[in-house]
């Protein structure tokens, strides 16, 4: 009898557009048929930056999989703006007084941060407790799935940490690559949360001795940890949207401006990683097919007869299917955008301020709104749009979780 493929499931960052996720999870959970349903099952949880979040919240519902879409949509819109980076109790005067603080050295002398002025702990509570932590565990443990990793960035040296937790005890072996290091720990909210810490936005997050950031800095889509721990078959939910013909993207007439530069930057660190791995992959599927072709169906064995013991993981072919956005997530986000911007409201003047914020070209431009507006309303265009792009998928997504294809 042929033993079941290793599904994995591969997370991707993206701030707020981790809605999305959402979407494709309560598609896969409520829509497609049966007995369609019933094969869909993730043995590699595998997440970075927002993603990270996505990845335990599911291992740690592994146990009521109907409830998993529905439970992670309505995470996704109970956030608003506000809640995100907490305003209640601030006045122009408090605000005004942390900024001027903060830009005196005499009495920071140790520097100042962006969270300083805008407190993300709504989001971190909601990390926290929104997750059953120790749930992983017990359902790591009763097989319901085989493995966690969450990716982070080390601040000390820049290298990609992978916090993993498995059924079975210790770490299988892993590349030579010297900046990855795994680590084998009991998964927490502070794994999410390093992994999840947007440079400048999100305060770093401390794991034992040491501080991490978001993991997107050097591994936004984490398909090699998916991999090393034995996905036969990987699901990636990419973040970004990728037009079917290039498009020439017009002439600067001016200066390009901070919030275009930041966004470019932010898309380099998206994107490029998640191309890169996933060519990569099927490079390699059809060198070992051709093989196979030419040599025999023993091409594959006896290749990692020879090379496993030097690469740390024997060579398979492995399935790719990817669900990326059909539109352009910043596009997206703009309406919602402008919107705030419009809105005359009774609110304390931060909330004000905020809305005028998130109608300026610091979050319009260069996509940069599109990461950081956690809000209701773009959630929902998110969840709904990953719905339909799950559906265009459907057929796709019925044969690749069925055991008996190949």
């Amino acid at each position: 009898m042929t033993a079941k493929p290793r599904i994995g499931l591969v997370c991707s960052g993206g701030g707020a557009r981790g809605a999305y996720e959402a979407g494709i999870i309560r598609y896969l959970r409520e829509e497609l048929p049966q007995p369609a349903r019933s094969n869909v099952r993730f043995d590699v949880l595998s997440g970075t930056s927002v993603g990270a979040s996505t990845a335990c919240f599911l291992a740690a519902t592994m146990h009521i999989p109907d409830q998993q879409g529905r439970a992670l949509e309505g995470l996704w819109t109970g956030l608003t703006l506000e809640k995100v980076f907490r305003v209640e109790g601030e006045s122009l005067y408090s605000v005004s007084r942390k900024i001027w603080r903060a830009t005196r050295a005499n009495e920071r002398p140790e520097g100042w941060r962006l969270y300083d002025l805008f407190h993300p702990e709504p989001i971190e509570n909601l990390v926290r407790h929104a997750i059953d932590w120790p749930r992983i565990a017990a359902n790591l443990a009763r097989g319901l799935c085989q493995a966690v990793s969450v990716s982070t960035t080390r601040i000390r040296d820049g290298k990609t940490v992978i916090f993993i937790q498995r059924r079975e005890s210790g770490l299988p072996r892993w590349s030579r690559d010297p900046y990855q290091q795994p680590v084998e720990v009991v998964l927490g909210p502070e794994h999410a949360l390093a992994s999840a810490a947007i440079p400048l936005l999100f305060r770093s997050a401390r794991v034992g001795d040491e501080y991490y950031c978001d993991g997107f800095v050097r591994q936004n889509t984490p398909l090699s940890p998916a991999l090393r721990l034995g996905a036969d078959r990987v699901l990636i939910l990419s973040l970004r949207h990728k037009p079917k013909t290039a498009v020439e993207p017009p002439m600067l007439d001016a200066m390009p401006t901070t919030p275009q530069i930041i966004g470019k930057v932010l898309n380099a660190l998206m994107v490029d990683r998640t191309e890169y791995d996933l060519d990569r992959l099927r490079r390699l599927n059809e060198m070992l097919e051709s093989g196979r072709r030419n040599y025999g169906d023993d091409f594959i064995s006896r290749m990692n007869e020879t090379l496993g013991d030097v690469r740390g993981q024997p060579y398979r072919v492995v399935r790719d299917l990817v669900i990326r956005p059909s539109r352009d997530l910043a596009e997206l986000a703009r309406p919602h955008l402008e919107k705030r911007a419009k809105q005359e409201s009774k609110e304390l003047l931060p909330t004000r301020l905020f809305n005028r914020l998130s109608g300026s070209n610091l979050f319009t431009q260069a996509e940069l709104g599109s990461y950081l507006l956690f809000d209701s309303a773009y959630s929902k265009d998110l969840i709904a749009l990953a719905m339909e792009d799950a559906h265009h998928k459907r057929e796709q997504l019925m044969e690749f979780f069925d055991p008996s294809s190949k």
